[in-house]
């Protein structure tokens, strides 16, 4: 079999470090050579075992795996495998590429990934989505002497302060305010980093795209910035929550503090986001229980069940929506609606403003919207007083219900 492979990405077939870190702008072939690795190991001689990864299972199909599958068809080597599609498997002889998610839906949030002892491979796309923890996880469950091990990341630049950029790079300046170049560390001797952007794929890019891509430099220049040219954002501009921090699940679960939700609806285009919190003083500690499309107000009740939420937790929702609320509470759920009144929604985020705010490695929408919620700009790109209406749906979820929580305990002690 010979596959003719991007310059850019050679050394992913010739080194051998643990960790291949192929990370930058978007359409830079990432996907396309990680699929023709994966092809190229399962049908060499050797020992392969390869896990193909992404946070939740039911993305795999539409990406990576699909993307193995193309390359064995453009090989004509697709007779020659044996695969299990229902399993997201495909085999050669002895060797296999199995799918494997870090949870299995959304609604896993508990759920813990097995041991991959006998994996010597994994490619994970979108590896930014990964929290820490779970990454931890799947590492030191990787051991077998058959082969060679090799983690092969893909993603697309995370903020400055995510996990990934803290732990294998240096950030230098880019020239650009607000966003830097990555430079892997030099004690990173088992790790191999590859930038790519477009530019590197060219050959394989309409020309109507790349235009698009370079006219974002102009109408969206912090896209263009991070997401095109694949540099590391310091974070959105005029965002309003930056000082947020992360925690370790096992560190919020050790927390002896009372629990209380929130809960904010969505539905068709919208996420429903349930936040479970804590309180302690002037601190508050957030995890991410549910944030999906396509919940019923019955599904959201039973996903409580299944998430474990006790019947005495109470949970603040939206007041919008009172039919929502009612039904829910005809399931069985402690839920109240949350308070609003006359500038509630900038007296709610000043509240969190004054609090000291962690949030858990697993919450990774919240940590998207912390980054992405911003206030509003005006024409000289300027913030102003008022937040945005997006990426703020684990927010409203927390704003309300702390905010609420304040004046049922202030109307208490009256």
């Amino acid at each position: 079999m010979q596959q003719v492979v991007n310059e850019n990405y050679q050394a992913v077939f010739t080194a051998k470090p643990r960790y291949i870190i192929l990370m930058g702008g978007r359409s830079g072939g990432r996907s396309y050579v990680a699929s023709q690795y994966a092809l190229a190991k399962l049908v060499a001689p050797g020992y392969f075992r390869c896990a193909i990864m992404r946070y939740l299972l039911t993305d795999i199909r539409n990406s990576i795996y699909q993307e193995i599958l193309d390359r064995a068809e453009e090989q004509e080597a697709w007779e020659q495998l044996t695969i299990k599609d229902h399993l997201l498997t495909i085999q050669y002889g002895v060797n296999k590429i199995v799918g494997i998610g870090f949870r299995k839906s959304s609604a896993d949030q508990k759920s813990k990934l097995k041991s991959l002892a006998n994996y010597n491979c994994v490619i994970i796309e979108e590896a930014d989505e990964v929290a820490e923890e779970d990454f931890l996880q799947l590492d030191d469950s990787l051991r077998t002497i058959k082969n060679d091990i090799v983690v092969i990341m893909m993603l697309n630049p995370p903020f400055k302060n995510h996990w990934i950029i803290r732990r294998w790079f240096n950030l230098l300046p880019s020239g650009i305010d607000g966003f830097y170049r990555a430079e892997l560390k030099s004690g990173c001797t088992d790790t191999l980093f590859i930038h790519s952007t477009y530019r590197d794929n060219i050959r394989n890019m309409n020309q109507s795209t790349i235009d698009n891509f370079e006219n974002y430099k102009k109408t969206r220049p912090d896209h263009y910035w991070n997401m095109v040219e694949g540099l590391v954002s310091e974070g959105a501009r005029g965002r309003i929550f930056k000082n947020w921090k992360v925690m370790p699940d096992t560190e919020y679960e050790e927390l002896e503090y009372p629990v209380f939700n929130g809960l904010d609806f969505g539905f068709s285009n919208d996420p429903t986001a349930l936040i479970e919190i804590k309180e302690h003083n002037n601190k508050i500690y957030l995890r991410e229980l549910v944030y999906e499309v396509g919940l019923t107000n019955q599904r959201i009740a039973a996903r409580m069940v299944n998430l474990g939420v006790s019947e005495n937790t109470i949970t603040y929702a939206d007041n919008a929506e009172p039919k929502s609320i009612e039904e829910i509470r005809l399931e069985g759920r402690n839920i109240e609606p949350t308070v609003k009144g006359q500038d509630s929604i900038k007296a709610g985020i000043d509240m969190l403003l004054d609090k000291e705010v962690y949030y858990t490695e697993s919450s990774v929408n919240i940590a998207r919207e912390v980054q992405e919620y911003i206030w509003t700009l005006d024409r000289n790109k300027e913030p102003t007083n008022e937040p945005i209406d997006k990426f703020n749906h684990a927010i409203d979820a927390v704003r309300g219900a702390i905010f609420t929580k304040s004046k049922v305990a202030f109307v208490g002690f009256v």
